[in-house]
């Protein structure tokens, strides 16, 4: 905690990251307006004291957009993350613990997922399917599970030959306890970095997504759809695509900032390399 709280850079990540959790989580406290209001009067606003972040081209707040949006941003990143941690974990912990042929089986799959290009197999995917928040969170979820099996793997092909292990089949463990129970929590901590990691990069599809059209769809805001708006307007209402740009940007940083933290913080044996 002490290199945590001692790295600014992480440390000042960790505290917008919890500011744009506030907005997620009290976000009809902090976004007095409603996102989705039309206001012909208001339309193409730019920043005042009505509206902070200014209007778009029917008016709508642009604050409470992209404070709502947060909401739909930041659980497609947590929950996309999550599926890819379940299915990382469970491959990786198979492959790695039992080996041979079922450890060759899992890594060749692996590596034929790792073959495609990510995005456009997901651009494939939603393009066949409704382009929804579920959709979206699903798929990004099923392709992005390749890099936590990798990590896992490595790391119970090292933990399964320890002493605890062989201690846990003297007294009669099976394996699926072993693996539940030794060593899948000892092999948590890569986990978690890649996981935070993941969050910044799930975000990033999902606003690369609505911002071609085929992500979240309006009136739902989210910050890629606010991006996309403002495309068409860019010469004449500049504010539609920099606040929201500017929240993709600094939240992705900040989640690979304190992806860092987190690999210091787990694994001092590398910052003590680095040192």
């Amino acid at each position: 905690m002490k290199s945590f709280l001692k790295n600014k850079m992480v440390l000042a990540s960790s505290i917008f990251i919890i500011v744009i959790l506030a907005f997620a989580l009290f976000a009809p406290f902090i976004a007095k307006q409603d996102p989705s209001a039309i206001d012909t009067n208001a339309i193409l606003s730019g920043p005042s004291a009505a509206h902070i972040l200014g209007t778009d081209t029917l008016g709508r707040d642009i604050f409470s957009r992209i404070v709502y949006g947060s909401r739909i941003s930041l659980s497609i990143g947590f929950i996309a993350v999550g599926i890819a941690v379940i299915i990382g974990l469970f491959f990786g912990s198979v492959a790695g613990y039992y080996g041979g042929k079922i450890d060759t089986v899992i890594m060749r799959f692996v590596d034929i997922m790792l073959c495609f290009p990510t995005f456009f197999l997901i651009l494939a995917v939603i393009a066949i399917l409704e382009p929804s928040i579920v959709n979206i969170m699903i798929v990004i979820g099923l392709t992005s599970w390749m890099g936590v099996a990798r990590l896992v793997r490595a790391e119970i092909l090292t933990l399964k030959e320890r002493d605890f292990v062989a201690a846990a089949r003297v007294m009669g463990a099976g394996d699926a306890w072993i693996i539940a129970r030794h060593l899948i929590p000892n092999a948590i901590g890569p986990v978690f970095v890649s996981a935070t990691l993941g969050i910044g990069g799930a975000i990033l599809t999902e606003s690369a997504l609505s911002f071609l059209g085929i992500g979240v769809q309006p009136p739902t805001p989210s910050w890629g759809n606010i991006l996309m708006d403002g495309k068409s307007t860019l010469g004449v209402a500049w504010w539609l695509t920099v606040f929201p740009g500017l929240f993709i940007l600094f939240t992705v940083l900040s989640y690979n900032l304190l992806s860092e933290g987190l690999r210091d913080m787990l694994e001092p044996k590398l910052r003590d390399d680095r040192k």
